[in-house]
């Protein structure tokens, strides 16, 4: 047989390459099915036979290989579908540029799967340097998303991207900050529970959102060296009016204090920024509390929630609970008093809720800020409580975890640091390593009491020394100034200088300086005897220097007051061992014999228990010198800046450094009553058998001396 013939069995091999070309000659023909065949075969297929498990078509398995090839290929459609969005924008078709920028409102935010929302984000940070000023649009959306509520996946592409926003386009900066700090408050992040997504397994509290825009700002830190010079500004604009209420108060000065613990070119700031509220607070309270408590004893207390751990979207109205906006026809509780026909002070109704609330929020500002300093001293002065604040007594703020790896594989940015725990998702293609973990705040040294003692002081001499009717705020640098003996001699070394060796200060200022001096000296249980005659022994050569001139008849009347009131308290300091008081007290009857009569001109509560302590104590007797004196007009314009301390919150910070009346009051009272009875001098008599009164008389009045040196009484009535 020819071996060439199409007949011969080699031509029967199959083909080395495509596919197999059958010989039309050598297969058998196919049998045609007929229609009827065909349609009962599609009968026979709906058999129950046909549902059986290994009839089914077996699915691929959803490898890890498969993952991330469908992650990377929607990444790659949402990259092209953003990019294709500012580039229509750019050549004025804005159709796709409007779909993207509504995508970032806060309705379909909190309805858009968490999924789908983090990839748009994880998009956007690849083309932040394209963004131009005509997307600002965008950009704004972005920054005005309700994004803390959100899942946490969302939260970290969403620092991640603001990040790189910021270090591409600094412009942006004062929008983002204005965001953070706006977030702050406590009217922030307000949404209907419905409206979040109902995926999300953790409840979002309030607590949680200011933790995750902490967390922004540190990140943003790291990233921009001059973001303190801009975020100051807007933290100060966003504080709260004065007359909100408590929760608004503490919750923004709550999270100040907490940026001033990684902020420290902020700190300062800060703390000047929170003690100027509260001496705005503060100057409006000028009622005793202790006749406050008498009238409102019928007020219900409400049991408080603390406002960090209320969930979004479930707080009450914040006004609700305020009567500070409520019935206030008045602008300042402070202001003069009107006379009616009779030249007397018209009765002024003053709403005592409304006094109570400006006394609960300058009691809460100061704990808080008490709170503060006594973190920065753990080991140094740790003053034990009873009933300690809630912000102390609470578990730190927990920390997010670290950012999740997604940046621009062609992104000039790169990081080395690994990762400290694996992220969840799948990284895709375009993904790189982590950022740089935030560094951890430093701990707590000398040098920063000392910065803040200086700033604290600083402050004091501008603003807190020239408000006369502070009551309470002064007390933070009392209490700082015991944390160390360099800090108390400092201070009173300030007092001393701005009061006596300063001539060029003004005369109201030198007599505030000493009325700061004297009351500081003698209710300061940290100032030590030598201190005390160290004081005493300055201003007794300033009075030996102008016991006769009376050029400045205010200044020495203020320090003459100082050195009666610090006698009273402290005689048993200016004795030496023997029994002997110390040489420079001589001056003593000099001043209080000198035409300008200091003991007739100053306080009467303060001259009147001088000359009994002083005569008690043998020191001299100047009951004579009293006669004449008119308490209506005889007060100075001076005060007694601390008075006893009567803020119930924070008060345990106070209570074991200072000293009562009560602690050094004299013994022997009747026979200084009955001398004082044959002078004409008014004695304050005894009402009931009240045990817990520490001092009657005239003792009582430097128990808690008024800072007004001689005001109207006004009513209080409930409204």
């Amino acid at each position: 047989m020819d071996p060439h013939s199409r007949h011969n069995q080699f031509n029967l091999r199959a083909p080395k390459a495509g596919p197999l070309q059958p010989s039309r000659h050598m297969e058998a023909p196919h049998a045609r099915t007929p229609l009827a065949a065909y349609t009962s075969n599609k009968q026979s297929q709906k058999s129950p036979a046909s549902d059986s498990p290994s009839s089914l078509i077996r699915r691929p398995i959803a490898t890890n290989s498969r993952v991330k090839k469908d992650e990377k290929y929607r990444n790659e459609m949402y990259l092209s579908f953003v990019t294709s969005a500012l580039q229509e924008k750019a050549n004025g078709r804005p159709e796709r540029f409007n779909e993207l920028v509504s995508q970032f409102n806060a309705k379909n935010v909190c309805t858009t799967p968490a999924a789908q929302l983090r990839s748009f984000i994880q998009m956007l940070s690849h083309v932040v340097s394209r963004l131009e000023r005509t997307h600002s649009s965008l950009v704004e959306a972005l920054v005005r998303m309700p994004w803390a509520i959100l899942d946490s996946t969302v939260v970290k592409s969403y620092t991640v991207l603001i990040g790189m926003l910021l270090s591409a386009r600094p412009e942006y900066l004062s929008l983002v900050l204005g965001m953070i700090s706006q977030g702050f408050t406590l009217q922030s992040f307000i949404e209907p529970p419905d409206a979040i997504e109902p995926s999300s397994s953790v409840p979002i509290t309030r607590r949680l959102v200011y933790d995750r825009l902490h967390y922004l700002l540190r990140h943003l830190l790291t990233l921009v060296p001059t973001l303190p010079s801009t975020l100051m500004p807007l933290l100060s604009r966003n504080f709260p009016h004065k007359r909100q209420n408590v929760a608004a108060q503490s919750t923004y000065i709550r999270n100040l204090l907490r940026v001033s613990g990684y902020c420290p070119e902020l700190s300062d700031k800060i703390l000047f920024t929170i003690v100027d509220r509260a001496v705005q607070i503060d100057v409006e309270i000028q009622v005793e509390l202790e006749e406050l408590e008498d009238e409102a004893e019928q007020i219900e207390e409400v049991f408080e929630i603390d406002p960090f751990d209320t969930l979004i979207g479930q707080e009450e109205d914040s006004d609700s609970d305020d009567s500070d906006f409520e019935g206030d026809n008045f602008s300042d509780i402070s202001s003069d008093v009107d006379l009616d026909d009779t030249g007397r002070p018209e009765a002024v109704f003053t709403n005592v809720r409304h006094i109570q609330a400006m006394v609960k929020k300058l009691d809460t500002i100061l704990s808080l800020t008490f709170d503060h300093f006594s973190r920065l001293v753990p080991s140094i002065h740790k003053i034990s409580s009873s009933t300690p604040s809630p912000t102390t007594s609470s578990s730190p703020l927990p920390e997010l975890p670290p950012l999740p790896p997604f940046l621009d594989s062609f992104s000039p940015l790169r990081f080395s640091t690994p990762s400290p725990s694996p992220s969840p998702i799948p990284s895709s293609s375009i993904s790189t390593p982590e950022p740089i973990p935030l560094p951890a705040p430093p701990p707590p040294k000398m040098h920063t009491l000392r910065a803040t003692f200086h700033a604290l002081l600083g402050f004091f001499d501008r603003t807190i020394l020239l408000t006369f009717k502070s009551r309470y705020t002064q007390f933070l640098l009392f209490w700082y100034t015991s944390l160390d003996p360099d800090f108390s001699d400092i201070f009173q070394g300030m007092l001393i200088e701005r009061a006596l060796l300063d001539p060029t200060t003004p005369s109201v200022t030198r007599a505030a300086a000493a009325s700061y001096i004297g009351s500081f000296v003698s209710r300061a249980r940290f100032v030590e005897r030598e201190g005390t005659r160290r004081v005493v022994g300055v201003i007794c050569d300033w009075l030996s220097a102008h016991v006769d001139d009376d050029q400045d008849a205010e200044v020495f009347y203020a320090i003459s007051q100082s050195l009666f009131l610090i006698f009273c308290f402290r005689w048993r300091d200016l004795q030496d061992d023997d029994g002997k008081w110390m040489p420079a007290l001589s001056i003593t009857y000099a001043v209080v014999n000198s035409p300008l009569a200091p003991l007739k001109v100053c306080s009467q509560s303060v001259a009147m228990q001088f000359a009994r302590v002083a005569h008690v104590t043998d020191f001299m007797y100047c009951y004579p010198l009293l006669k004449g004196a008119n308490p209506s007009t005889s007060d100075l314009n001076t005060f007694f800046p601390f008075d006893p301390y009567r803020l119930p919150k924070s008060s345990h910070y106070i209570q074991a450094i200072y000293r009562e009346w009560g602690e050094v009051a004299v013994d022997d009272e009747s026979e200084s009553e009955e001398d004082e009875e044959e002078l004409g001098i008014p004695v304050a008599k005894k009402e009931g058998n009240d045990a817990d009164e520490l001092a009657v008389g005239l003792g009582a009045s430097l128990g808690a001396m008024s800072i007004s040196p001689l005001r109207p009484i006004i009513p209080i009535h409930v409204m």
